[in-house]
């Protein structure tokens, strides 16, 4: 899998980038009929070696769907990370600000 194609995307755009899973898939194995969730943690992991993040965190398997590839050295980067450190704390029950995410429902749902 090569992803340099989507890591200098990326850059070019200051960090945030959009794509969709097809165009991720024929980056990752042009050949392949459809997306499975091995392949997707598969290429979360390969992104995660070149700096970047995915949002939501565990990419989706359908094709038609969108997701930001976001460097992770980035002030948006630390703040998705950030986030995300909260997002388990609470799915873990030992979230300090517990109030905070309250206000935010779908919180699970794009960082854990």
């Amino acid at each position: 899998m090569d992803f340099t194609i989507i890591k200098h995307a990326v850059e070019v755009d200051h960090g945030v980038k959009r794509f969709s899973m097809q165009f991720i898939k024929q980056t990752a194995q042009p050949g392949r009929a459809r997306l499975s969730a091995e392949l997707c943690e598969k290429i979360t992991k390969e992104l995660a070696s070149l700096g970047l993040i995915t949002l939501p965190r565990r990419l989706p398997t359908s094709e038609t769907d969108f997701v930001f590839v976001i460097q992770k050295d980035s002030s948006l980067g630390q703040a998705v990370s950030i986030a995300t450190s909260i997002a388990q704390l609470e799915h873990m029950g030992t979230n300090p600000l517990s109030a905070l995410v309250a206000n935010y429902d779908s919180l699970d749902d794009y960082l854990i």
